[in-house]
């Protein structure tokens, strides 16, 4: 009986399991993704995060040890030139899997599993994320800023304006006033010149009076 054993042995040999899982890691750090059903792809997920915790330690002795499980040496300079600066800090969790639908046929499960580092739409390049954040910060500050710059313009330029029409309204109440200074006169003169036909009639009617 297999009671507690948790192995998945995929319906095949040790030998048959241990060359696929190679094959499917090779392909893996090549390609950075791949297809598979979800079965391999979670047998897969526990062979290949050790091997790549292993690319982290950039030594003959991790090369040849890494060699030894993929029996690929354009996989093995790939993993410690490329992938390894990529997940030096990362501690574990390097892989990603995604469930798809059923397949076609005989309705197995598949999925995808991706190397974390290589998808940006799912957060993976930090580097970017940091930039752009950092990016919409600067210009938040600098667009309240310009936003600030004209409203002050534009509050002091009524002010400038206000003292301008002040002038003129001042000039028109000199004017006027000189207006008034110059009529005074004349009205003066008009009394005049009503009281003085009256001197006439008074020294006629005099006259009658002594007659």
């Amino acid at each position: 009986m297999r009671h507690g054993k948790k192995h998945n042995h995929l319906g095949r040999t040790t030998s048959h399991r241990r060359a696929m899982l190679a094959n499917m890691a090779t392909s893996l750090i090549l390609h950075k993704r791949i297809t598979t059903t979800l079965a391999k792809a979670k047998a897969l997920r526990v062979y290949a995060e050790p091997i790549l915790t292993k690319g982290k330690d950039d030594s003959t002795h991790s090369r040849r040890t890494v060699f030894s499980y993929l029996q690929d040496k354009d996989a093995v300079s790939i993993l410690f030139r490329e992938i390894a600066p990529k997940i030096a800090n990362r501690p574990g969790g390097y892989t990603r899997i995604i469930k798809l639908e059923n397949r076609l046929g005989d309705n197995a499960e598949m999925a995808i599993i991706e190397l974390v580092d290589y998808n940006t739409t799912y957060g993976g390049d930090s580097e970017a994320q940091a930039a752009k954040k950092s990016t919409r910060r600067r210009g938040g500050k600098g667009g309240a800023a310009k936003a600030a710059a004209p409203a002050a313009a534009a509050a002091v330029t009524p002010a400038d304006d206000a003292v301008v029409v002040e002038e003129p309204v001042a000039e028109l109440g000199e004017t006027a006033a000189d207006e008034i200074e110059i009529e005074t006169p004349a009205s003066q003169h008009e009394a005049d010149e009503t009281s003085a036909p009256e001197a006439p009639a008074a020294d006629e009617e005099d006259a009658k009076k002594g007659e």
